[in-house]
């Protein structure tokens, strides 16, 4: 009886129940030579606390991708929010798939996975000066008819009071496209009017900055946002590896002011660490990163777990109809390099989703914990990844020390 596969499948997911939206942002850089920045998986090879539990798994295969959707809903998280970007020479034309940066995430893997369509996804367009951006003509002509047929008409498309959301990264970009605030809110308005030529009642555009606040903030609402967020929690320590109950009220607190600020109009994020050490390397550096600099905090399963809690009561005390009743945001699913990340790791294990199971939904499921391995599932997830060289490894490693 040794060997024998019980399930010829993973097993349909059996979904935890939230009161609201539970996205969870997703970073999709992990198939070979797609992320452009660095080399996937194999700059990991040192840091092997940062392995996903599955081992390193081929990005773009559907099959990996009915796990992710398993162990997101058996966890009570229904929406993957992925970085979406174009190649800054498509700035103008009209888009297709291979002008996309890290599209595979969604175009191979999701979008051919089983269960996809038991899971919401949305995207956010990642307009940073390394990629391309957009402006008033192109928005409408460009990219509003290429995410309405390959996004926004999908069954599973985040779509709220009949307008699909649409999140967007950098402000100062846009802040450069459109000097004029009114010119912006006018470019955002037409594709309101696109969306309601397409079957919708307008779009949600949601705008991801903490930083703005007063005469400020106000500028940066009237540019046409219904909402904003932070990527991550925005909590920022005065000094590198402070203790875990100055990084939970930390958190706590980021939260607090925000919605002092504007009740209405501010979507929480939930954080479970930042640790960008691998991107602390001169190869970062010479490109202009400053990861270097960034102040590295920890925060533990439990910890997390408590900012949830938290972070849910503040929530549950806003008025009626603020965005922060409707979407809680966690950070992040996979950033594995950059140092936050609470997909299935061998570290952690399903640490930190149980602890979003346990504060954010009824718990009315059984999560299923057997891993692709343990299911005799595992042999198509990682054909691209061989196991490293292990001399070379303890060579290079010696070499850092």
């Amino acid at each position: 009886m040794y060997n024998v596969k019980l399930e010829n499948y993973i097993p349909v997911p059996q979904p935890a129940t939230p009161d609201r939206v539970v996205a969870v942002h997703y970073y999709a850089a992990w198939k070979k030579g797609s992320a452009g920045l660095h080399d996937a998986f194999n700059d990991l090879h040192t840091y092997p606390d940062r392995t996903p539990l599955c081992g390193y798994y081929d990005e773009e295969n559907p099959e990996y991708a009915d796990w992710e959707i398993k162990w997101a809903l058996e966890h009570g998280i229904n929406c993957f929010i992925h970085c979406w970007y174009r190649k800054p020479e498509n700035q103008g034309k009209p888009v297709t798939v291979n002008d996309l940066r890290c599209g595979h995430g969604l175009h191979e893997a999701l979008f051919n996975a089983r269960y996809n369509q038991m899971i919401k996804f949305a995207i956010m367009f990642e307009n940073s000066p390394r990629w391309g951006t957009t402006d008033s003509r192109d928005l409408v002509e460009n990219l509003m008819p290429f995410w309405c047929e390959n996004y926004f008409k999908r069954g599973n498309y985040l779509i709220i009071d009949n307008k699909p959301v649409l999140f967007l990264y950098y402000s100062p970009r846009f802040e450069e496209v459109w000097p004029n605030p009114a010119d912006q809110a006018a470019a955002f308005d037409a594709c309101r009017e696109y969306a309601k030529g397409e079957g919708f009642d307008g779009m949600i555009f949601a705008i991801c900055d903490y930083k703005k606040s007063g005469a400020e903030y106000d500028a940066l609402m009237a540019r046409g946002y219904d909402f904003r967020f932070s990527y991550t929690n925005s909590y920022k320590p005065a000094e590198s590896y402070p203790s875990e109950e100055d990084v939970i009220e930390g958190q706590k607190e980021t939260v607090r002011k925000k919605f002092a600020e504007d009740a209405l109009r501010f979507v929480p994020t939930v954080s479970c660490f930042w640790d960008p050490t691998p991107r602390t390397t001169k190869h970062w550096i010479d490109m202009g990163y400053t990861f270097h600099l960034s102040k590295i905090w920890h925060l533990s399963p439990e910890g997390f777990r408590q900012v949830l809690r938290d972070v849910k009561a503040q929530s549950d005390a806003l008025p009626d109809g603020a965005w922060g009743k409707k979407i809680l945001m966690l950070d992040n699913w996979n950033e594995w390099d950059e140092g936050h990340f609470i997909a299935p790791s061998h570290k952690f294990g399903y640490k930190y989703l149980q602890a979003v199971r346990e504060e954010l939904t009824e718990r009315e499921n059984l999560p299923d914990y057997r891993t692709p391995q343990d299911m005799g599932l595992s042999c198509n997830l990682n054909k691209s990844w061989p196991e490293p060289d292990f001399a070379e490894l303890c060579e290079e490693m010696l070499k850092n020390k």
